[in-house]
């Protein structure tokens, strides 16, 4: 069965998405069920992108209907402030450098600055350099990689890379995250987890961080 959804979000029609969404929530879907039908809508946004079917416009379009999507669901989106006094150690966020691409990183840092976590949001098209200087800076445990464009994976490898190099790598866990990613995409750059659907990533990243200090075993 076709989502509607999806296709509509794909088809860049504010409108029908919009509607859909009320639709959904009278209906009773939950906020992560309409979030990840969203999503899938925006890669496949980024796949025309990436073909040039679509333009840097129609990115910016998807990012804009998005964030009213967001903007609806916000009062149905389960909110826990506090983390039974654990304070939990910062998060790097950020797209890799050539990619401009941010709706699915910024669902993820809103979802997890909602349960009590703390983010550093580096933005889009972020250097190799730059995620590294942010770990160094902030000696977050976690850093999260953003990228749709396949094109764009080879710059990822290169932050690990650097990462060695600054002897950083054994400090951070590395979470690759986006349309591309797969267990070889891991394994090309060196990080040590991949998530390409919201809930998958949101349970990394809580895991990651509740046993921030000890070991994690890697997927």
């Amino acid at each position: 069965m076709e989502d509607e959804l999806q296709i509509a979000m794909a088809d860049l029609d504010e409108e029908k998405t919009l509607r859909l969404v009320e639709e959904r929530i009278l209906a009773g879907s939950t906020s992560m069920d309409i979030i990840e039908s969203c999503r899938r809508g925006v890669e496949i946004v980024g796949v025309k992108y990436s073909d040039s079917d679509y333009f840097l416009s129609d990115l910016i379009m998807s990012e804009e209907i998005l964030k009213e999507v967001m903007r609806i669901l916000e009062p149905h989106i389960p909110v826990n402030g506090s983390n039974n006094g654990f304070v939990p150690p910062p998060i790097v966020m950020g797209t890799i450098e050539g990619d401009i691409h941010d709706l699915g990183k910024n669902i993820i840092i809103y979802l997890l600055r909602s349960s009590g976590f703390q983010v550093h949001d580096l933005g889009v098209d972020v250097t190799p350099e730059r995620f590294v200087q942010a770990v160094n800076e902030t000696n977050a445990p976690i850093l999260g990689i953003s990228v749709l464009l396949s094109f764009c994976v080879g710059s990822i490898k290169k932050v690990v890379d650097l990462l060695i190099d600054a002897g950083l790598r054994d400090k951070v866990k590395v979470v690759v995250g986006g349309y591309p990613v797969n267990q070889e995409v891991k394994e090309f750059t060196g990080a040590d987890f991949y998530a390409n659907d919201v809930t998958e990533a949101l349970k990394i990243y809580r895991d990651i961080l509740e046993v921030a200090g000890g070991s994690v075993s890697e997927r």
